[in-house]
């Protein structure tokens, strides 16, 4: 299981909101009937949107302050509450015009961030994939979620934004599972190539590769994947949402887990035994 539940970040930026408008309320010295009357809704309304079980729309938001005498506070509010909106996304609402977007969408992210931490249990990360098995993984993707088919553009926006790898004033920390070399996506040819280059990644001057053992004694427990971004933003991605966690604390328990996951990895020649060791096992 996962350091938090998926949406927990989300949810807290919406209960945040929440007792800031009912702040706003008391302040103005009204009951929530008097303010459901003043912006013409029911007074269950005011109360959903207060107990976060409703998220405001950006008018309801400007209703609610223009009732309490508010209003300057509104702009702000607004842009507290997109972003809560965009910490928990389905994928079927990010992917709904297909996957080469998505891969174009977070480029800026990329080219800033100095530090990755990566921690991969199932696939190999995007960073290091090569075009045969980023297009096997794709197009399962496309195939499982009913996709338009751009899979060639998007593997083609994959690559591109992976260059990072080897331009620019970028570090990478990437733990992987022993599993992920043994989990095939593509044929044996497309699985060598893919772990021959993870072999070749290793000797990258900005990249450090572990692989964690399935034979080791486990003090922290195989989690989904995540990648943190200079310690300040992680992303998760359960399979039905990409999740975006900014708040602090739920931060440094990505950060502690990694860290953890990072003791129980092995690097150098005892990772490098353990990708030939799969490359082998394709034969």
């Amino acid at each position: 299981m996962p350091p938090t539940s998926p949406s927990s970040s989300a949810q807290a930026a919406r209960e945040a909101l929440a007792a800031r408008l009912r702040e706003i309320r008391l302040d103005a010295g009204i009951t929530k009937r008097e303010l459901a009357s003043r912006c013409g809704w029911s007074e269950a309304k005011s109360s959903r949107i207060e107990n976060a079980r409703t998220a405001p729309s950006d008018q309801d938001i400007r209703l609610w302050c223009r009732a309490c005498q508010a209003e300057g506070q509104a702009p702000d509010l607004i842009a507290a509450n997109r972003q809560a909106d965009s910490m928990y996304v389905q994928w079927r609402r990010l992917q709904r015009t297909g996957l080469r977007r998505l891969q174009q969408a977070n480029v800026p992210l990329y080219k800033e961030t100095k530090h990755f931490k990566v921690y991969c249990s199932n696939v190999v990360p995007g960073f290091l994939q090569t075009p045969g098995y980023a297009m096997a993984l794709l197009r399962a993707i496309a195939t499982f979620r009913g996709l338009p088919d751009d899979v060639a553009d998007a593997v083609t926006a994959r690559m591109d934004r992976s260059r990072v790898v080897r331009e620019g004033d970028h570090r990478f920390a990437i733990v992987i599972e022993e599993t992920v070399l043994r989990h095939r996506l593509g044929d044996a040819g497309v699985m060598a190539g893919q772990l021959g280059s993870l072999l070749s990644a290793m000797d990258l001057p900005s990249v450090s590769l572990g692989v964690i053992p399935t034979t080791v004694e486990r003090a922290m427990w195989a989690i989904e994947s995540f990648t943190v971004f200079d310690d300040k933003r992680v992303d998760h991605e359960p399979l039905s949402a990409s999740v975006k966690i900014t708040a602090p604390d739920e931060v440094a328990q990505y950060l502690k887990a990694f860290g953890r996951l990072h003791q129980q990895a092995v690097y150098g020649a005892a990772a490098r035994a353990l990708i030939v060791k799969a490359i082998e096992a394709l034969e």
